[in-house]
C-alpha cells in the first residue's frame, strides 16, 4: 500500500514527515511512504513577517488543496499551523506525542533573556515571542527574521543580534539541542497554540487512511491541544493578535495557561482553568475569562473596532 505524504520543504518540515512515514512503516509493514514537497504562500514570501501577511493557513492551504484533490493521501503539519477551521471534507486523523512545547533562547553573549543589557536586539519570527519578550523586557528591540531553523539561527551573527527565540521541538527534532542557551518560563511565555504537536490530516472520507493514521494518535496530546484550539477558535484570532494557550496534565486533572498580549508588550491579559477532566469546552471558558478581564479590548485595538469573538 503506497501512501503520498504532502508536506513543505524546510528541513524540519521534511524531518516531520520522514518521522510520520517511519512510524506508519513501522505500526504498518504493509505500507509505504512517499513524500511528496508542497510550497505555501507562507514559504513563498519571506521578505515581510508573517503577522503582516495576512490570511488564514498561510503554511497549509496548498497542501490541504493537493488533499482534497486526491494527489496526496495525508499531509503532515506543525500544529501550530493549522488553523482551527478545516476546510470542508478535511479532518485531522491523528495527533502525534507532542515534543517539549517551550520557547527558548540562543545566544553567544548570555545564558538568559534578562542577564542582556538594554537595548539588546533579539530576533524572533512571532509575534506572540516579541509581545512576551517586550512585556517583560521593555527595553529590549524585536527584530522579525524569518527562514528555517538553521537559517534563524545564523541571523545571531549575520544581524548582529544578541539571541533568537524559538520553538524548542524544531531544535530537539533537528539536532540543535546544544545550541539551546536557557529554556523559557512556560507560565510567562506560555507556548503557541498546538506548539510541539504534530496534527496527521486526511480526507473524512477515506476510511481506509484515517483508520491506518489513527494508530499514531496520541490521546493525551489530542485532549491538551484540543482545549488549546478552543481556546484559540472562541478568541477569533490568528498569527496577527499575540495569544497563547497552553494545557499541562497534572494527576487526576489538567491545567491551562492563557494569555492575550498587545504586540507592544503592554498590556497583557492571562488567566488560567484548572479542572478535573480534560474537555474542549474548557478552552472556551478560559476565553471568556480573558474576554472579560480586558483581552477584547486589546483585540480590537488590533484587529479594528468590529472584531467579534468566534464561535465553538
Amino acid at each position: 500500500m503506497r501512501l503520498r505524504i504532502g508536506t513543505r520543504g524546510s528541513a524540519l518540515a521534511l524531518w516531520q514527515a520522514r518521522y510520520v512515514a517511519s512510524e506508519l512503516e513501522r505500526v504498518h509493514p504493509e505500507i509505504h511512504c512517499e513524500l511528496v514537497v508542497i510550497k505555501t504562500k507562507g514559504d513563498r514570501i519571506l521578505d515581510a513577517p508573517l503577522a503582516y501577511i495576512g490570511g488564514k493557513g498561510l503554511f497549509t492551504k496548498e497542501i490541504e488543496e493537493s488533499l482534497l484533490e486526491g494527489s496526496i493521501h495525508l499531509a503532515v503539519h506543525s500544529l501550530k499551523d493549522l488553523p482551527t477551521e478545516l476546510p470542508p471534507g478535511l479532518c485531522v486523523s491523528a495527533f502525534l506525542k507532542r515534543e517539549d512545547p517551550r520557547d527558548v533562547f540562543l545566544s553567544d553573549q548570555a545564558t538568559r533573556l534578562e542577564d542582556l543589557a538594554p537595548g539588546a536586539r533579539i530576533g524572533t519570527s512571532s509575534l506572540r515571542r516579541g509581545a512576551f519578550i517586550l512585556n517583560r523586557h521593555p527595553q529590549m528591540e524585536i527584530v522579525p527574521i524569518r527562514g528555517n531553523v538553521e537559517t534563524r539561527i545564523k541571523k545571531i551573527e549575520s544581524e548582529r543580534l544578541a539571541g533568537v527565540v524559538l520553538a524548542a521541538a524544531g531544535l530537539l527534532r533537528m539536532g540543535y539541542s546544544g545550541q539551546i542557551s536557557s529554556y523559557l518560563d512556560p507560565t510567562v511565555f506560555i507556548p503557541a497554540i498546538g506548539q510541539g504537536a504534530l496534527a496527521v490530516e486526511t480526507r473524512e472520507d477515506d476510511a481506509v487512511v484515517r483508520q491506518k493514521i489513527a494508530a499514531l494518535n496520541d490521546n493525551m496530546t489530542k485532549k491538551c491541544v484540543e482545549v488549546e484550539r478552543a481556546f484559540l477558535c472562541r478568541m477569533g484570532g490568528g498569527c496577527q493578535v499575540p495569544m497563547a494557550a497552553h494545557c499541562i496534565p497534572m494527576d487526576g486533572g489538567f491545567r491551562c495557561l492563557a494569555a492575550v498580549v498587545h504586540p507592544s508588550g503592554r498590556p497583557r491579559v492571562q488567566d488560567e482553568y484548572i479542572g478535573d477532566s480534560i474537555d474542549a469546552k474548557d478552552g472556551a471558558l478560559l476565553a471568556e475569562k480573558l474576554l472579560a478581564q480586558g483581552a477584547s479590548e486589546i483585540l480590537k485595538k488590533v484587529l479594528g473596532r468590529d472584531w467579534k469573538p468566534g464561535q465553538v
